[in-house]
């Protein structure tokens, strides 16, 4: 099949990184997709409501600027188009964001830093697999305490401080643990 004759690949790349949205951008336009960039819930809307462009494919970054997270913006593509392959990444990857964001709609989610390859091989895994390695190994107290911070930060849409009283901890104890994670 010659790549004028290939279906479509159009591209909503939902990411408030202007520099890593670009980067990106082009790298998936260099692989044959159209894409739009959107840096909020309301500009991947707007994209979705341009008559010529309708996405098959989205990266969600889960963590936006001034967003509570990018789940709902998994959850208006999905409900836009069930058959959008929808990719999350994240820099705050934790079970129950991952678990949320399949619930929501996403074929898939990536812990960051991730490349294009890693997604588009995310696309192609859609269907999901039973050939992925089951560990024996136990969770640490740090990674089930991680865990639980990142879930209760999901549930508050990110609000530090609802989070540390949620949680019953002081506010700057909650910043300092996350500044020792890394996190985007």
């Amino acid at each position: 099949m010659d790549e004028e004759d290939a279906p479509a690949r159009r591209l909503v790349l939902v990411e408030d990184d202007d520099a890593f949205a670009r980067t990106l951008a082009r790298s998936f336009e260099r692989r044959g997709y159209q894409v739009r960039v959107a840096a909020s819930l309301e500009a991947m809307q707007a994209v979705l409501q341009e008559g010529s462009f309708a996405p098959t494919h989205a990266v969600v970054d889960l963590k936006l600027q001034g967003e509570a997270s990018g789940l709902a913006c998994v959850q208006a593509l999905h409900a836009h188009d069930e058959d959008m392959l929808i990719v999350v990444l994240t820099g705050f990857a934790s079970i129950a964001t991952a678990v949320e964001a399949i619930k929501l709609g996403a074929c898939h989610y990536l812990a960051k830093p991730s490349n294009t390859d890693d997604i588009e091989a995310a696309f192609g895994r859609a269907e999901g697999t039973t050939e992925v390695e089951l560990t024996n190994r136990a969770s640490s107290i740090k990674t089930l305490e991680w865990e639980r911070i990142h879930q209760t930060l999901a549930e508050t849409g990110f609000n530090i401080s609802e989070t540390a009283r949620r949680l019953g901890m002081h506010r700057r104890t909650l910043a300092r643990k996350l500044g020792k994670q890394q996190v985007k």
